[in-house]
């Protein structure tokens, strides 16, 4: 069955402040708003969309919850670092002094919103 083969993805994630979450998702990095209404905004990403819900009392969890695969892992680290990102240091990992960890091939760093949401970069 190819039900949902050719829809398109739509990312959804939690906010407490859906002003900071819209300042850094569209000014930060770069996105463009799609909507805003009072239960959310919207940005179209390359292929998909993210739909930032507000809730109050949200937590974020401690696993990635977006990712993005980049062409240059190290070149996209040291842009968002110039535009104000600071990546994890995670010490049970092996990183290099900025921040990407590798695995065989894969090179992967990692971020958060102002939320603390964990989001990712990976060539993979």
């Amino acid at each position: 069955m190819s039900i949902l083969k050719t829809a398109k993805v739509c990312a959804i994630i939690g906010t407490r402040d859906c002003d900071k979450a819209k300042a850094f998702y569209g000014e930060v990095l770069g996105f463009t708003l799609q909507s805003e209404d009072p239960y959310g905004v919207v940005f179209q990403m390359q292929d998909a969309s993210l739909r930032i819900t507000p809730l109050p009392d949200f937590t974020p969890h401690q696993h990635t919850a977006l990712g993005w695969n980049v062409a240059d892992v190290p070149a996209t680290v040291i842009a968002l670092t110039e535009a104000g990102i600071v990546f994890e240091h995670y010490s049970f990992l092996e990183q290099d002094e900025l921040g990407i960890w590798k695995s065989g091939d894969a090179l992967v760093a990692w971020f958060k919103d102002p939320d603390g949401n964990i989001l990712s970069l990976s060539n993979s």
